[in-house]
């Protein structure tokens, strides 16, 4: 019985972990998103470097976060990272749907989603790695 409540609780820390990892990337994307459009706004950079700047700053951002979640569980980095990169990007799908006002889910979100819970995984082997 005793195990059973130590599993519970390790359960329970790993999810906090893996929230706190996803959060982490988030303010890490909205601070260098913040940084980007400003030297967008302010300087000669082309609107055209929109696109791949959006997807480097998300991919580094899951890495970072989900490296950061996987340092202390010490173990299942892929899964934590996965669910990390998950939970980043239907966030991120979540708030660009509110404010274009255009829930649909297609190829390109289904890539999306994909693209971050791979990176996340990374992030995550290299977290447990690095304890």
């Amino acid at each position: 019985m005793n195990t059973t409540i130590e599993n519970k609780k390790s359960i329970n820390t790993n999810f906090i972990r893996v929230i706190k990892g996803s959060i982490f990337a988030i303010i890490l994307s909205l601070i260098a998103l913040f940084i980007y459009a400003t030297l967008l706004t302010n300087t000669n950079i082309s609107e055209n470097t929109m696109v791949p700047v959006v997807i480097t700053i998300s991919g580094i951002s899951i890495l970072i976060g989900s490296s950061i979640s996987s340092l202390k569980i010490k173990k299942q980095g892929m899964l934590n990272g996965a669910l990390v990169g998950i939970i980043y990007m239907i966030v991120l799908y979540s708030i660009s749907s509110i404010i274009l006002c255009s829930f649909q889910i297609g190829v390109n979100t289904i890539i999306m989603i994909s693209v971050g819970m791979i990176t996340g995984m990374v992030g995550g082997v290299i977290g447990v790695n690095l304890s």
